[in-house]
């Protein structure tokens, strides 16, 4: 194990060795380890962060997954924790997030959930390597009637996450003034949605992704700029989210 599927997915410099070709691969592999003999057509959801090579990248996972049968739901910019649950709500067979998380924009990842929204066990991890090394025999592609479909929603899945997560807490914020540091990473797309709907004041910090921008002297990794806004402005918390 740990050719390719590191601790936390697949990572690599983007166009480097993480390229569209090695995406492709995974996203034909994927869908084909993860459907087994199931008759069925598999539904994959892709989420990314908002890093210059996440389109690029999720593009060519959605082209691997529909070249062997598979449909796919693009999400658009979405925290990673997004795709985990929204796998379940949108009964897909599995999802994968475009991310490296808190690395620097050059970086790039791809991580697969399964249809429960956890990691995938490492013994589907491993076939899927060996697909994507050349170690066995490449994926059968679809016929042309069969070709996977792709279905954007980007819309209605902040909706729908920032929904979900407001009906796990028990309590209100109202009242209280908080910054919220969103690394110019995913948590742009949510995090204002959820801190008003919980009732706060919220102050938004490092909330214009660039592509270039992601935790660049921001987010969970560099707090400074945060800590230096919530005292500045007496303010009675400060969150930092990292780029997924």
């Amino acid at each position: 194990m740990g050719r390719l599927f590191g601790t936390d997915g697949v990572r690599g410099i983007a166009n480097e060795k993480l390229n569209i070709e090695l995406a492709m691969r995974l996203g034909s592999a994927a869908a084909v380890v993860i459907s087994g003999n199931s008759r069925r057509r598999p539904v994959f959801v892709v989420g990314m962060d908002s890093r210059m090579s996440s389109d690029m990248l999720a593009m060519a996972c959605a082209a691997g997954l529909c070249s062997v049968g598979a449909d796919v739901i693009m999400l658009g910019l979405v925290p990673t924790p997004a795709v985990a649950y929204l796998v379940g709500k949108y009964k897909a067979d599995a999802g994968i997030m475009i991310s490296a998380s808190h690395n620097p924009a050059e970086f790039n990842g791809i991580k697969m959930f399964s249809g429960e929204g956890v990691k995938l066990p490492d013994e589907l991890e491993e076939r899927i390597e060996n697909y994507a090394l050349g170690e066995i025999a490449p994926p059968v592609p679809a016929a042309p009637e069969a070709i996977g479909k792709v279905t954007y929603m980007s819309d209605q899945v902040v909706k729908d996450y920032v929904d979900h997560l407001v009906s796990t807490v028990s309590y209100s914020l109202e009242g209280l003034n908080i910054a919220v540091d969103c690394a110019n990473g995913s948590a742009s797309s949510t995090a204002r949605r959820l801190f008003d709907a919980l009732g706060a004041q919220t102050h938004m910090l490092f909330d214009q992704p660039d592509g270039l921008n992601i935790n660049q002297g921001c987010g969970s990794t560099h707090l400074d700029e945060l800590k230096a806004y919530v005292r500045e402005h007496g303010l009675d918390a400060g969150v930092a989210f990292d780029g997924d």
